[in-house]
């Protein structure tokens, strides 16, 4: 049987802004509410589609003491990716096609992540005509469980608004 004031080991991966003090401020509420750091991986080399470093820390907590430091990193507007087996778990790829550049493409992804609470996990432009000209962005989100169709309906409404089309996947029972 569980008992809830037992020790277990938690991941929780993390995305921060580059500047400093961040570490230390995501690593803070760990500390505070009784987490033990077992390791931090920190790839400030490598940056995530949204332009932050990805940080990995493993630690020690009692499964009470782990939820109060996911809800303290959240409120402390830390952005967590992942929090011990909570993950996402549908992919959903999308092709953008218009004046993604001169749109501002950081800002639809943005909107499209800060809406739906999906992740980008990968994207490819193609600009052959530079910031001018009509470009395409295939785009990879990651979603927690039933989150793919509301990723998509935010995807169609920003692309209305910026005059974009969306090449949509098909979806189960669609037909080629």
């Amino acid at each position: 049987m569980s008992d809830s004031t037992e020790l277990r080991s938690y991941t929780v991966r993390l995305e921060l802004v580059d500047r400093p003090g961040e570490l230390l401020r995501a690593l803070s509420p760990i500390a505070d509410h009784g987490g033990n750091l077992l390791s931090i991986f920190h790839e400030r080399g490598n940056v995530t589609p949204r332009g932050q470093i990805p940080v990995e820390v493993d630690m020690e907590a009692t499964p009470d003491q782990f939820d109060t430091v996911v809800d303290a990193l959240r409120g402390e507007g830390i952005n967590v990716i992942q929090a011990g087996a909570e993950q996402y778990t549908e992919e959903l790829t999308v092709v953008l096609t218009g004046h993604l550049v001169n749109t501002d493409l950081s800002n639809t992804l943005e909107r499209i992540q800060s809406a739906t609470g999906a992740n980008v996990d990968d994207l490819s432009l193609s600009a052959p005509e530079g910031d001018e000209g009509i470009s395409s962005a295939r785009v990879r989100l990651a979603t927690n469980a039933g989150g793919a169709d509301s990723a998509l309906e935010t995807i169609r409404e920003v692309a209305d608004e910026k005059d974009l089309r969306v090449i949509e996947p098909l979806t189960a029972g669609e037909g080629a």
